[in-house]
């Protein structure tokens, strides 16, 4: 998995690159290795804000694109409730895939007369 990481009002350290490497590296071996995982990281200047720290992510696989945004007051967390959301995306897609995979060969067990698998 390519992982693409840009800052927006925030400088993007050696520090930060390796977090969200660490951080998204449990998804990338769930995904392909021609997926492409975009994270952003942003600073909200606006005082009315509460949780002015951004950390989205944008992955794209083949066929569709999960996405996942959360903010936080220190962008470390951000970036950890991020991972958390788009680890849940990743793991649902894959059951999704599997169950109409599986739902699929049943069908065409059946319509060949033979007895799926226990």
């Amino acid at each position: 998995m390519r992982i693409e990481v840009k800052g927006r009002n925030v400088p993007v350290s050696d520090e930060l690159l390796e977090q969200v490497e660490r951080r998204f590296r449990k998804v990338g071996r769930q995904v392909s290795e021609l997926a492409e995982l975009e994270v952003e990281l942003r600073e909200e200047r606006n005082p009315a804000i509460a949780r002015p720290m951004v950390a989205e992510a944008t992955l794209h696989l083949k066929g569709v694109t999960l996405r996942a945004c959360d903010a936080s007051h220190d962008l470390r967390h951000a970036i950890h409730l991020c991972e958390e959301e788009l680890t849940r995306q990743v793991k649902r897609h894959r059951d999704k895939r599997r169950g109409r995979r599986a739902a699929r060969d049943a069908a065409q067990s059946a319509r060949e007369g033979i007895q799926p698998p226990v």
